[in-house]
């Protein structure tokens, strides 16, 4: 687990676990459940061990949905390539900052506006503003921004996107240089 996956409450004392986290486990178990399948064993221990991770299954997706009700149904509809900006709009704005996973979906999604991208540029999951910093439709004004985060190196994704400003990436191609990077091999 990342440290980067958990959100700290300070004034109540405790950490969160993220959809990210969550998700990952409930993958994991799913795939244990499929190995099972080929796995020799008396069958009331196969039974018996089907059921426990059945159980602790169905224990993740419950935690997903108290994280976002439908968690698994939002995620379907992220998923879709035919899901349109503002419905991808509609999911970012309601989601829970610790839905690391759907907002970090939303982040790479082909068809997500500018709009949606500038108010995830702006989330504490690393993962979701790098997605941003490399995305086609971040405008100007959220790669600018991203460029000069002092918690992560995006500056270098910034460079190399399509949108951004011509000075700007200059500047930032001219950093690399000095870093010993060459731009025109990326």
């Amino acid at each position: 687990m990342r440290q980067a996956d958990l959100v700290r409450y300070p004034r109540k004392g405790r950490t969160m676990r993220t959809s990210q986290i969550v998700f990952g486990e409930r993958q994991h178990l799913l795939r244990v459940l499929d190995s099972m399948e080929h796995t020799r064993m008396p069958d009331s221990r196969l039974d018996q061990e089907r059921r426990s991770l059945e159980e602790l299954i169905h224990a993740r997706t419950v935690e997903l949905n108290r994280i976002n009700p439908d968690w698994d149904q939002k995620v379907g509809v992220v998923l879709n390539a035919a899901t349109t900006s503002q419905a991808l709009e509609h999911f970012a704005r309601k989601a829970p900052r610790e839905d690391f996973y759907l907002l970090r979906l939303i982040s790479e999604h082909p068809k997500v506006s500018a709009k949606t991208l500038r108010l995830l540029g702006r989330h504490t999951y690393s993962a979701i503003r790098e997605n941003v910093a490399r995305h086609p439709n971040t405008d100007a004004t959220t790669l600018r921004k991203l460029s000069a985060d002092r918690t992560q190196p995006l500056w270098y994704l910034v460079a190399f996107n399509p949108n951004t400003p011509a000075a700007l990436r200059r500047r930032l191609q001219e950093r690399m240089r000095k870093l010993g990077h060459n731009p025109e091999t990326k």
